[in-house]
């Protein structure tokens, strides 16, 4: 893989080849995360979450990058800076509407139990997706966690819209129906 040039490594990531995915992964993971390390104001969590978004943004969309119209460098920045703007925009989506009150009162200190209580949803909320297949869990990843629309996701599975709400609304049947199978 060392011999091969960034633009032949996108073309085999394009089809599938973890090896390829694995070097430009060591070629670029330092300018990587110290882009997204600054992006996040130096939040660690954020930055490592962005810069496994990134990667799975290169794996699961057909990214194409043509040498002529510029550096791979400036290519693949361009691709880490909108996953870390649509990193931030969902966070602010999915944001307490009443988040600055109750920062404001605890003056920046966060209840253990409420860490406690969210970690314990977060972890059940993660098996019972687990139960799902392969293709529902990829659904729900790039809905909810990687703030693609269903328009986009359309798009990517080259798939109708309706399609795709069809196949999101039995996704989350399952995973409310697995959840309380786990609650109970």
């Amino acid at each position: 893989m060392k011999d091969k040039t960034d633009a032949e490594l996108i073309g085999l990531i394009n089809q599938n080849h973890r090896p390829a995915l694995e070097e430009i992964y060591g070629r670029y993971i330092k300018l990587i995360y110290s882009f997204v390390y600054k992006f996040s104001n130096g939040n660690e969590e954020a930055a490592k979450e962005m810069v496994q978004l990134t990667f799975l943004r290169l794996w699961t969309t057909k990214s194409s990058y043509d040498p002529s119209k510029g550096k791979f460098v400036n290519w693949l920045l361009t691709i880490v800076r909108s996953v870390c703007i649509d990193y931030i925009r969902k966070e602010k989506k999915h944001a307490h509407p009443n988040h600055q009150y109750d920062t404001d009162r605890t003056l920046g200190v966060a209840d253990p139990q409420d860490q406690i209580e969210e970690t314990l949803q977060k972890t059940e909320i993660a098996k019972a997706k687990n139960r799902l297949s392969a293709a529902q869990q990829r659904l729900i990843d790039l809905l909810y966690w990687q703030g693609y629309s269903l328009t986009e996701i359309a798009e990517m599975e080259n798939t109708p819209v309706g399609t795709i709400k069809s196949r999101l609304h039995q996704s989350l049947k399952q995973l409310k129906k697995h959840l309380e199978l786990e609650g109970s």
